[in-house]
């Protein structure tokens, strides 16, 4: 059987405008070219008169008038392009015919109810328009708080022994600024490389500051010692913040720093630029923000749960013990238990190269951990570290949340465990 030749017979039966190839390229008749040339040539020299980025802005200053000022002489197709480039952020007329934020509210499953203008607020950064009226700052700040709250209630009443550590590493991977930045992607918004108001409303706008320059933020090495990196701290009213060598403890982290104990680091009006993290972060905390305000709690709750709260997160993984078997004999000193005693359960091998120790700890008749190793000693290790970690992943049943019990129809709350805390050594 000879192979059908697809394109040409698909060809037969489609139009010329939706032909899948094209045998001819269509010229246009001599007789308009004389027409044509000379018109488009004119238009060509009267545009190179106007230079659009010789436009003079007018102040950014509250209070005073920032339209632009364009020459009355100027071609219309030119007025319009100089008055979009003139804008900071895209106007509202082009929200609507923008197809990249059509298909965003689709794909995050938006009600009506949500506007798409506020979605389009969503995504311009404070960077981008200074403009509180038009940027995200507000809906980024609702949606931070929000984020917060939930995530923090979620990990406390799961996991009511975590160390503070591990509650502030937990808090970093649902809602930090790393997971956000992935989050961002996943719903497939692009950035800007510039923002303006030529740009289409579905991309998120911001201003990346120089990667050479790279200013400081939480989380970098370092941010143990108070000060030791990055600008001067603002925020909480840390106390003495020219302290360049004094460490932070856990405690003073929860009162003076963010949610993820990192520094809270001055922003400076100077240098109007930010990363590509911080800026993803704000976004999707803004989307949080606008779903608060225009569907209420109960939807905004659905979409925390949607969206963050699904992903699985290893938290016995979060774990660093520097020296288990002393954590472990204070542990059992506080809470009344016997010593913690190591023995051996099982071996094999120990003439070998290969040899395996399967080692249990016990408080007196009871078994707390299991460990196996290639020598006793790391056996015992892994055994006090498994013994740990079943004290702080205790996890009850039956799990409510303090916002389980908001709204008219909730049931009571009723009180969760509360743990005395992390052991101190």
């Amino acid at each position: 059987m000879k192979a059908l030749r697809l394109l040409r017979w698909s060809g037969s039966v489609l139009s010329p405008r939706t032909r899948p190839c094209h045998f001819y390229k269509y010229n246009p008749p001599t007789r308009f070219l004389s027409a044509i040339s000379p018109l488009r040539q004119a238009v060509q020299e009267q545009d190179q008169n106007y230079e659009l980025e010789e436009i003079r802005l007018g102040t950014e200053e509250p209070g005073e008038d920032d339209t632009p000022t364009i020459p009355e002489d100027m071609p219309d197709h030119l007025q319009k392009e100089a008055r979009l480039r003139a804008l900071p952020s895209p106007p509202l007329k082009e929200i609507r015919r923008s197809a990249k934020l059509a298909a965003l509210h689709a794909r995050l499953s938006l009600s009506h109810r949500l506007p798409i203008e506020t979605l389009a607020r969503c995504l311009v950064d404070e960077t981008a328009d200074r403009n509180t009226n038009f940027n995200n700052v507000s809906l980024s700040i609702l949606g931070r708080e929000l984020y917060g709250y939930y995530t923090s209630e979620a990990i406390l009443c799961r996991y009511p022994r975590l160390p503070t550590a591990v509650v502030f590493a937990a808090m970093s991977a649902y809602v930090g600024p790393t997971t956000l930045t992935q989050i961002t992607k996943e719903w497939g918004v692009e950035l800007v490389a510039e923002p303006g108001g030529e740009v289409d409303p579905g991309y998120l706008q911001c201003k990346r500051e120089d990667s050479m320059r790279s200013k400081w933020t939480p989380g970098d090495s370092g941010n143990d010692t108070l000060g030791k990196t990055g600008p001067k701290i603002v925020g909480a009213n840390r106390p003495n913040s020219e302290q360049k060598t004094w460490r932070r403890g856990v405690s003073s982290m929860t009162v003076y720093d963010n949610e993820f104990g990192d520094l809270i680091s001055g922003k400076t009006d100077e240098d109007p630029t930010t990363t590509v993290d911080e800026a993803c972060a704000r976004f999707v905390q803004a989307v949080m923000g606008a779903v608060y305000l225009h569907r209420g709690r109960p939807a905004a709750k659905t979409f925390f749960k949607e969206h963050i709260l699904s992903r699985h997160l290893d938290v016995s993984s979060m774990f660093d013990f520097r020296n288990p078997t002393r954590d472990l004999s204070k542990l059992c000193a506080r809470e009344g238990f016997e010593s913690p005693v190591a023995r051996i359960l099982s071996e094999t091998g120990r003439l070998s190269r290969h040899p395996v120790f399967n080692v249990g700890v016990f408080a007196g008749r009871e078994k707390l951990g299991e460990g196996t190793g290639s020598s006793l000693n790391e056996a015992r290790m892994r055994a006090a570290v498994g013994a740990l970690k079943g004290w702080y992943l205790y996890s009850p049943l039956d799990v409510r949340v303090p916002s389980d019990a908001e709204g008219p129809n909730a049931k009571p709350w009723k009180p969760v465990l509360i743990d005395i805390g992390e052991v101190v050594v």
